[in-house]
């Protein structure tokens, strides 16, 4: 089947190892089901697989991929939950130690077909298209737990948004905005800020610059460049989330003297649960929110949407999708 997947690992140039090409058709163990993929979304997380972090030498070739929506072996239209957890578990799955994401140990979602367990199908909206749904599971469902489940956030807040343009950051300003929330975000790039103004944002500040207003919590998935602006941003008793170290994780300052003096929250975050997706979906369905799509591309062109992705030239998600006679 037509694939698209890492042959080899470059620190520096992760392009050289992706190939576009064929593959065999997924192995289905028991209890799981196929779901042919009408659309995917490029993360991150797939530029880091080719610069073999989180994936070994004995995995390659890998299928890469962690989100997509199609249609299942009984024919429903699907979104897929990325994260595949060892069958025993109960509770939270991403507190599972033994889980894994689609494209670390089993083959990924940017294929023609991807096998998954049948608990990490859920049932698409009809009101979202597949190139839509395919943007929530990892980008989307990252913000709604941010937002929701880890930090909290109700309707009436405040909430600081560190950059403009990425997939997590323009899935807080819909969802927060969405959920009755006062967004404010950051960002080096005017043009991005503006945008992100456009998207649904309040206001929008250039990076580390004095807020207006103090807030009660800030999403941070930047790290070490953003990190003190973020402690120096909450009022007393506010809330840090942090969902990623995209600058850095060694921080010159810990800010700990006004964590422990403001009493501030410092809360981490990772990924979502297949409930969460659920109620996202809800959310959306409900709402009319929808995510922003950069750029929907047939598969053939991925290695140009790794490339934009990898000179961060993005404003919203890259979507690959599949032509009818792959279906």
């Amino acid at each position: 089947m037509f694939a698209v997947y890492a042959e080899s690992f470059d620190e520096n140039d992760p392009l050289t190892g992706l190939v576009v090409g064929e593959r065999p058709d997924p192995e289905v163990p028991e209890g799981w089901t196929v779901v042919t993929v009408r659309a995917a979304s490029l993360n991150h997380h797939d530029l880091f697989s080719l610069r073999g972090v989180g994936l070994g030498e004995d995995a390659l070739p890998m299928i890469l991929g962690c989100d997509a929506a199609g249609i299942d072996e009984d024919g429903r239209e699907v979104v897929v939950h990325a994260i595949i957890g060892n069958p025993s578990w109960v509770g939270d799955e991403t507190l599972d130690p033994h889980r894994s994401l689609l494209s670390e140990r089993h083959p990924g979602t940017f294929a023609e077909r991807v096998a998954v367990p049948r608990r990490n199908v859920v049932v698409k909206p009809a009101s979202l298209s597949f190139e839509e749904a395919a943007c929530l599971p990892t980008a989307w469902l990252t913000a709604y737990r941010m937002l929701f489940t880890r930090g909290g956030v109700v309707p009436g807040e405040t909430v600081l948004v560190q950059g403009a343009g990425g997939g997590v950051s323009t899935a807080a300003i819909t969802l927060g905005r969405a959920a009755g929330v006062r967004v404010l975000v950051t960002s080096r790039d005017a043009a991005k800020a503006q945008r992100a103004v456009e998207l649904g944002a309040h206001e929008a500040f250039e990076h580390g610059a004095r807020l207006p207003v103090k807030v009660d919590a800030v999403l941070d998935t930047v790290g070490r460049a953003t990190w003190s602006h973020s402690i120096r941003a909450l009022k007393p008793g506010g809330r840090l989330i942090t969902s990623g170290t995209t600058s850095g994780p060694d921080l010159e300052s810990a800010e700990l003297t006004r964590i422990f003096f403001l009493q501030l929250s410092v809360v981490g975050s990772t990924m979502g649960t297949r409930g969460e997706l659920v109620r996202m979906l809800s959310l959306l369905d409900a709402s009319g929110a929808r995510p922003l799509i950069h750029q929907a591309m047939p598969f053939e062109r991925a290695r140009e949407g790794f490339a934009a992705m990898a000179h961060g030239d993005l404003f919203g998600k890259i979507v690959f999708t599949t032509a009818p006679s792959q279906w």
